[in-house]
């Protein structure tokens, strides 16, 4: 690889990342209120966490928690790196974060540790069997970082991530098509999308998928507007991405694409930053946007969040 190949996967690795955190703080100063057309996006404070402009949420929270964990450990398939990640967890909910989601506060404040986390999550699955709600694909992005390149431990990675809190098989299948997605976007420069993890896929639920993926190709974003379900905050955030990749600046248009659409603005916002941070790299991102940026843990930035990327991506040699 030579030096221009290498600062461009440089670039993109750390895209994935600030490019997640920046979508999470751009949506947060919209959650859950009146949707804003594109033009009008701005970054402002949190409608929920009151936090100043550039603040990330629970999204950028807990993505950190598993980079962490990757950029120590160099894999997320092992027992030992889904307890470590889960502990994180328990610390960051115990800091008193002001925007939990309902699903991930039940589990979270039912596990004693990061040993039992996914029993835990089992058990509130089973008590709310149809709860699939968009939490774990906020925080994929660190998941394709640790596995670049290798399909089957992208895959398992996903899942063992997602299942900590979420273990409905449609989160499951939605983080590891949104995983491998980030993936080849990383790898190659390019947009296939969350079509690439389809082979993936339980065979009985792959056509299932090959629908939600036409769908959002076929549908314009605003569509997609009740996305706290997992499966249709992927596809905000797939015809966010699809919709404007012509465009001349395509991760800033499909940031306010994502936004525009309302409701769960900083999830969308951030599953949909990962992939266009992927494809388009950190030196893409409006430079306005990363001022302020900063959030859980205290006196963590952009920098930091740069540095944990290329050693989960790379290691302490890359």
């Amino acid at each position: 690889m030579n030096k221009h190949d290498e600062f461009n996967l440089r670039d993109r690795v750390e895209g994935v990342v600030i490019g997640s955190a920046v979508g999470d703080a751009l949506g947060a100063g919209y959650e859950f209120s009146h949707a804003p057309e594109p033009a009008d996006v701005k970054m402002k404070s949190g409608t929920l966490t009151g936090q100043p402009a550039g603040f990330w949420t629970d999204d950028t929270a807990m993505a950190i928690a598993i980079l962490e964990v990757a950029a120590r450990n160099g894999t997320l398939t092992t027992q030992e790196s889904a307890f470590e990640v889960g502990d994180r967890f328990l610390e960051w909910f115990n800091s008193g974060p002001s925007d939990v989601g309902g699903h991930t506060s039940r589990v979270l404040s039912r596990a004693r540790s990061g040993v039992h986390m996914a029993e835990t999550a089992a058990i509130v699955q089973a008590l709310e069997p149809r709860s699939a709600g968009n939490g774990s694909l906020m925080r994929t992005g660190p998941v394709a970082l640790a596995h670049l390149g290798n399909d089957d431990e992208l895959a398992t990675a996903a899942r063992a991530m997602s299942a900590l809190t979420h273990p409905h098989p449609d989160a499951l299948d939605a983080c590891v098509l949104w995983t491998i997605a980030i993936d080849r976007a990383v790898r190659l420069g390019n947009l296939e999308g969350p079509r690439a993890g389809l082979p993936m896929i339980d065979e009985h639920r792959r056509a299932q998928r090959v629908q939600t993926i036409n769908l959002a190709e076929n549908m314009r974003p605003k569509f997609f507007n009740l996305n706290s379900y997992v499966v249709t905050a992927l596809q905000a955030a797939w015809s966010a991405i699809f919709w404007t990749q012509s465009d001349e600046h395509p991760f800033e248009t499909a940031l306010r694409e994502a936004v525009a659409i309302g409701y769960d603005t900083d999830t969308v916002a951030a599953i949909a930053g990962a992939l266009v941070g992927a494809c388009y790299g950190v030196s893409a991102i409006p430079s306005e946007w990363r001022e302020g940026l900063a959030g859980w843990p205290a006196g963590c930035r952009d920098p930091d969040l740069a540095k944990l990327a290329t050693l989960a991506a790379f290691g302490l040699n890359g």
